[in-house]
């Protein structure tokens, strides 16, 4: 499930991550903290500390910290199923749009159960292998523009030459249960959250299979719930090559929508589940999530472990920009790697993405993923 320190050093300079820390002008001011929080590092334990204490020096150092901090979040999580590498993959409708073709297509996420998606083939795909983006949701259909015309990921991103592949937890969703039970909703194994990151590994073996597609020049990105999602499994798996993550709450917090205390996320407990809401001594938090926060883990454990690789988080109501805080830690990693420009944030007031917003992700792709 992982790779080496030198092969992660490697992602960063290879074709599929732009050689250079120089960044287009419409991106280069969310890579630097705003003056009021540069440098300040907040009350999160530096993932630069082994569980014994012991301070990372070395990229060598880093390495074993990495491999530590996987080990340590999967053993308290649940380990994964094995991996579908070889996916078998059905394609149910295909129609041409604008400059690509949209197929829906389906294939197992889990080694028990499919999914439905949209696939997205760029016009003259076959001319040479191409970036792509996979994208998380509720459903596919809002990403694949059949929704919301600014969560539109995947037809936008298609739109300007990416292969891209929208999929999402329909039936789940539609039942109120959101996300993936293993081996089964009564008897999980695997804590949802990190269940829904090893079904985003699976589908990046959809599109690393297909013959149009750069397998090293894979991202993946999502909105809210989609936004938890894409965090989780491009930190978790190290073969997407950058990730953009719009307004999931990065890390532990009592907003509402900042619920990883869910039974959908990090909180799972066998039905009945508790009342959805801000936990509170009538209605206490349960499973995983209260044991992480006694624990005094956070998130931005896992962020560092996309060290060296790029990411953006797109911040709106729930990622304001104190969140640096966090972020300062991802930075520290990536300079004891040598790597600068690789942890990046923008804001904006609401929710929901815009224009603006949706304009950054975009651009935050075409810089990383360009040939």
């Amino acid at each position: 499930m992982t790779r080496t320190f030198f092969s992660l050093l490697l992602c960063s300079l290879s074709p599929g991550i732009a050689e250079d820390t120089s960044l287009p002008p419409a991106l280069r001011p969310h890579f630097t903290p705003p003056a009021e929080f540069a440098g300040d590092f907040g009350d999160f334990r530096s993932p630069l500390l082994f569980n014994d204490g012991s301070k990372v020096i070395t990229p060598a150092d880093w390495a074993r910290r990495r491999d530590e901090i996987l080990k340590t979040w999967h053993g308290l999580m649940g380990e994964w199923p094995e991996l579908i590498t070889k996916p078998e993959i059905e394609t149910l409708e295909s129609v041409k749009l604008e400059n690509f073709t949209r197929h829906r297509i389906r294939f197992l996420w889990t080694p028990t159960q499919k999914t439905t998606g949209y696939l997205f083939i760029p016009d003259k795909a076959t001319e040479g292998k191409r970036p792509a983006v996979l994208t998380v949701y509720y459903e596919p259909e809002t990403a694949a523009g059949l929704g919301n015309e600014h969560r539109d990921f995947a037809y936008q991103l298609a739109r300007r030459g990416f292969v891209t592949l929208s999929i999402g937890t329909t039936e789940a969703s539609e039942a109120k249960e959101y996300s993936l039970y293993w081996p089964s909703i009564e008897k999980a194994t695997v804590q949802p959250l990190s269940m829904l990151a090893y079904a985003a590994a699976n589908a990046w073996h959809v599109l690393a299979s297909r013959p149009e597609v750069d397998p090293e020049r894979i991202g993946i990105t999502g909105h809210s719930f989609g936004g938890k999602w894409s965090m989780f499994a491009s930190c978790l798996f190290d073969k997407f090559a950058c990730a953009a993550w719009s307004d999931p709450g990065i890390v532990f917090d009592t907003r509402p929508s900042v619920n990883y205390w869910e039974p959908w996320y990090l909180g799972y407990h066998p039905k009945p589940w508790r009342e959805r809401a801000v936990p509170s001594e009538s209605n206490p938090m349960r499973g995983l999530y209260p044991k992480l926060l006694e624990q005094g883990r956070d998130l931005h454990e896992l962020h560092a472990l996309m060290a060296p690789r790029p990411f953006l988080v797109s911040g709106g109501s729930e990622d304001a920009p104190s969140r640096w805080r966090a972020l300062n830690h991802s930075i520290e990693v990536n300079r004891l790697l040598g790597a600068e420009n690789r942890v990046a944030m923008h804001n904006r007031p609401e929710h929901a993405p815009n224009p603006e917003s949706n304009e950054v992700i975009y651009t935050f792709f075409e810089h990383f993923l360009r040939p």
